[in-house]
């Protein structure tokens, strides 16, 4: 009996054996900046910086800007276009006191089938986001909303990575993969997806080989010369 439900992303399935680490080292040897790291983004829900959970998906970018700009207000809500399987990256500029995402993006989120939310900025309704057992991975937390200050001026647009030792070079591009766990927020860009999936099975086969040895005494140098290329 036939299925109308969408097929899985071959790239999604195949991350989600992995962590952002094992992402991180094939970024590396395919000489992305930082290993793709997007660096002051942790685990806020559903528990912070604890537990098993893992997000991955393409991403769905927002981005924010102060009520200055000369750009229009987004017409309508970003909120209710995020495509199922999304994980949505909210821009914020920097140095902004107000929450750019709250409880209420998330119930939608979790019911149009977001995976989770990375808010590069602050983030809201902390308790309601872990009551729902929605992912969220911030910059901070705030209490209030954004309107006084900021508005949405560009979806599934090109946003810059608002940290300060990476906003030069770092960039999320609608459609990029974003993977998040209890070691933070990884980027990995479309164009280098396939290569790396087929890098990280090899590096972590070598990594627990290395394990194993090691706990038998083997030193760490002796056990890269044998395993890692």
């Amino acid at each position: 009996m036939g299925t109308n439900a969408p097929q899985e992303d071959p790239i999604v399935k195949a991350l989600k054996d992995y962590t952002t680490c094992d992402v991180s080292d094939a970024l590396c040897k395919l000489k992305f900046p930082n290993g793709g790291f997007l660096s002051g983004l942790t685990m806020w829900s559903p528990q912070r910086q604890d537990g098993p959970t893992k997000v991955v998906g393409p991403a769905y970018t927002v981005e924010y800007a102060p009520l200055s700009d000369p750009r229009p207000k987004w017409p309508s809500h970003y909120i209710d276009s995020v495509p199922a399987g999304a994980v949505i990256f909210v821009s914020c500029p920097p140095q902004i006191p107000n929450a750019v995402y709250g409880g209420l993006m998330s119930t939608r989120a979790q019911y149009s089938g977001a995976v989770g939310s990375v808010i590069d900025g602050r983030f809201r309704d902390v308790q309601e986001q872990r009551d729902l057992g929605y992912p969220v991975f911030a910059r901070e937390t705030g209490t209030a909303p954004p309107a006084e200050l900021l508005k949405v001026v560009g979806v599934n647009v090109p946003v810059k990575l608002q940290s300060e030792e990476q906003r030069d070079y770092m960039a999320i591009s609608p459609g990029d993969y974003l993977i998040g766990d209890l070691n933070g927020v990884v980027l990995l860009p479309k164009n280098l997806a396939e290569r790396a999936v087929e890098l990280i099975p090899k590096q972590v086969e070598a990594d627990e080989k290395m394990a194993v040895e090691i706990k038998k005494g083997m030193s760490f140098v002796e056990a890269s010369k044998l395993f890692r290329l």
